[in-house]
């Protein structure tokens, strides 16, 4: 597995009043397979999961993932980390599910159509055969958030952070993005309020009020958060 460290960290956002704290100083390092991050909306745990690719910037101190600074070596950190939003339209960028694949591709497969041979094989295997030339906006959510998940992993993270991407779904998409996560070779760093999902991962850090008060097993931090909250 990767290890992901944050070295007495800190983010802060200028206000007309002054700074707001977003999170407070915090040192971790994270090995673990499966790590959830829980807590209330608003506690700061989606800004801890977006230090780790850099989509949220320090103030203070370093991130670092195997060794590289996420500030300064930025482009390599990315192609270790991958990133899926919530909302799947915030990722999704091409007119077609094949197109969008195909995007991620471009590194890796210069010829276009072998290019695009492999992007219908990926869409096949998150069980999107046959969606190909299906609009973006024509599929689903849970289909718009396998394609999303497909698009990221079209990349060969190391490390999936996933902010909280059931969310939006039904149940029954919800278990099947799910069990796709848990499937996943990756690192999961995984934000989520579906507290049975987090409690399948292998750690749990609980987030409140930018501090994470909480760090454990995750079946133990799941019970500290169900008698706090």
């Amino acid at each position: 597995m990767s290890r992901i460290e944050l070295e007495q960290v800190t983010v802060r956002v200028p206000t007309v009043d002054g700074d707001l704290r977003i999170l407070e100083e915090t040192s971790l390092t994270l090995t673990e397979r499966r790590v959830a991050l829980i807590g209330p909306n608003g506690s700061g745990k989606s800004t801890l999961a977006r230090l780790v690719n850099g989509l949220v910037g320090a103030t203070t101190g370093r991130v670092l993932v195997d060794g590289l600074d996420v500030a300064r070596e930025g482009r390599a950190v990315r192609r270790r980390v991958g990133f899926a939003f919530t909302d799947p339209a915030a990722q999704l960028v091409m007119p077609t599910a094949a197109e969008d694949v195909a995007l991620s591709l471009r590194r890796t497969h210069r010829d276009k159509a072998e290019r695009r041979r492999a992007a219908l094989e990926i869409l096949a295997g998150y069980g999107l055969e046959g969606l190909g030339d299906r609009s973006v906006h024509g599929l689903s959510g849970g289909q718009r958030q396998l394609l999303a998940l497909a698009g990221v992993l079209a990349t060969g993270p190391d490390i999936l952070v996933a902010d909280e991407p059931t969310t939006l779904l039904d149940l029954a998409n919800s278990r099947r993005i799910g069990d796709l996560l848990f499937s996943l070779p990756q690192q999961l760093v995984l934000v989520t309020h579906d507290l049975d999902l987090a409690a399948r991962c292998d750690r749990a850090l609980v987030v409140d009020g930018g501090r994470v008060v909480f760090d454990g097993p995750a079946e133990s931090a799941v019970q500290h958060y169900r008698t706090t909250a």
